[in-house]
């Protein structure tokens, strides 16, 4: 698999622990280390911020996508490698989407949830067959992941589509994914 660009979803929020921004530090580290792009949603504040100028201040190309009316609140990061502009929430999620090879959740909000949501339903439908990770920090996405199981349980869809996502407990964990990352082989999601 040849991966140029790493897409992070994750909080714009400041007023986190500082084990969410130590995380996202060291998986900015694990991009640089292996010479990938970041992707990530624009702003110069929270996790993306701090995950982007991780890697910004080690010279590797950072594309920040934001929609205009983020924008016009005056938090972008204005040191992205390349900073585009969208009309809107969608497109900047098919953008981001479209420049991407591997996703990675850390922790967030609803825009984070949506976000990584419609990446694993497209999975899912097979208009594509990227890695698409959570990045599990101090099991905050173990709720989740319950929620997941409640639906695999109650067979709102098939056991085969767990491996559209990996739950990984830190950064060795997504490097350890990826180096062994095979494509799943999806049937049709209404073939039983």
């Amino acid at each position: 698999m040849i991966i140029k660009n790493v897409c992070v979803f994750c909080s714009s929020s400041n007023h986190l622990d500082e084990i969410f921004f130590h995380q996202a530090e060291l998986l900015g580290k694990f991009i640089v280390s292996r010479k990938w792009g970041l992707v990530y949603g624009g702003t110069n504040i929270g996790l993306m911020g701090h995950i982007a100028n991780t890697v910004l201040e080690r010279n590797i190309n950072v594309i920040g996508v934001i929609p205009k009316h983020i924008q016009a609140k005056g938090i972008e990061n204005k040191d992205c490698t390349e900073l585009i502009i969208t009309d809107d929430l969608s497109t900047r999620k098919n953008t981001m989407i479209n420049r991407s090879d591997v996703f990675v959740a850390l922790p967030g909000g609803f825009g984070t949830l949506e976000e990584i949501m419609e990446v694993i339903t497209l999975k899912q439908l097979q208009i594509h067959s990227k890695p698409v990770i959570f990045l599990n920090t101090n099991n905050f996405y173990g709720p989740l992941q319950d929620f997941f199981e409640n639906i695999f349980r109650n067979r709102f869809t098939s056991d085969r589509f767990r491996e559209l996502y990996y739950m990984a407990p830190d950064v060795n964990a997504i490097e350890k994914y990826l180096d062994n990352y095979m494509s799943p082989v999806l049937k049709n999601k209404w073939t039983v």
